[in-house]
């Protein structure tokens, strides 16, 4: 081999580098935005992760060799957040709450409006660090006027809770009805439990149970749980035992522990009614 092959190799090989890094750039930003779109629909951690290795699937890409990229890679707020995301919920590699907080709040500290609802997370749940309330809400507050719809979310929770600020259900009310009107789905489920117990807003059974429903559809576990137990007593509908089954099945299939023991429950009541017919 000659001096001009190598030459020719060492070139293409360099070019090759610069196409990739420059790919894996504008996957970046990409991933980024899927990212985004899932975390504003507040969908599950099960389907979430199933969704985010299917875009690698669906995109022929190879998901260990983009994390090894991301690895020696952290120059964007961008890059930062998607390598703690995925240390956050295990994606690609094992969990690591410490990695994914560090990564977030470098992230955030970047202005990433999505990381900082993350860090309130963590220190909501002491996730890589101590549980900070006032802090968490302080950076919900953040993403939250930064347009982050899951952070609306969890900003309607804290008030709603009263955590790390003072209880106010009016406030939590309209936070998750904003949430809710952006296609949040925990949001409908707790503007429906918000319309069933009065929180912030006057009962109205008939706008839970269409809300309940509108989340049930969408897959969220505890919707499908509590619109069982409405079907199951006939509060503010038709009494339904059929529904109320069908329901807590579908709860108790994502693993909804409530919805299991309310499953057994009534079929045993229905298992014991029918043996104690007398023939």
């Amino acid at each position: 081999m000659n001096t001009k092959e190598i030459d020719s190799m060492a070139i293409s090989s360099k070019q090759e580098n610069l196409s990739t890094e420059k790919d894996f750039n504008i996957i970046v930003d990409e991933i980024n935005d899927f990212i985004y779109k899932l975390e504003n629909k507040g969908i599950g951690l099960k389907l979430l992760k199933q969704q985010v290795i299917e875009y690698f699937n669906n995109h022929n890409l190879n998901s260990q060799e983009f994390y090894n990229w991301l690895l020696n890679n952290q120059n964007s707020s961008n890059s930062i957040f998607i390598l703690g995301y995925f240390n956050y919920y295990g994606i690609i590699t094992s969990n690591n709450d410490d990695k994914a907080f560090n990564l977030f709040i470098k992230a955030s500290e970047n202005n990433h409006t999505l990381a900082q609802n993350f860090v309130g997370l963590c220190y909501d749940h002491g996730y890589g660090t101590i549980i900070n309330e006032k802090l968490a809400f302080e950076y919900y507050e953040k993403a939250a006027n930064n347009g982050i719809i899951d952070a609306v979310y969890n900003l309607g929770i804290s008030y709603k809770n009263g955590m790390g600020v003072e209880k106010d259900y009016n406030k939590a009310f309209e936070l998750l009805k904003q949430s809710a009107e952006e296609g949040h789905i925990p949001g409908l489920m707790m503007l429906g439990y918000c319309h069933s117990n009065g929180v912030g807003t006057k009962i109205d059974k008939q706008k839970a149970f269409e809300l309940y429903q509108d989340a049930a559809n969408l897959g969220h576990d505890i919707a499908q749980n509590n619109l069982a137990l409405m079907y199951e007593k006939g509060d503010g509908i038709a009494k339904d035992i059929d529904k109320a089954i069908y329901w807590y099945e579908k709860s108790a299939k994502q693993g909804y522990e409530s919805a299991k023991n309310k499953l057994k429950r009534l079929q045993n009541k229905f298992f014991n009614k029918l043996f104690s017919f007398k023939f």
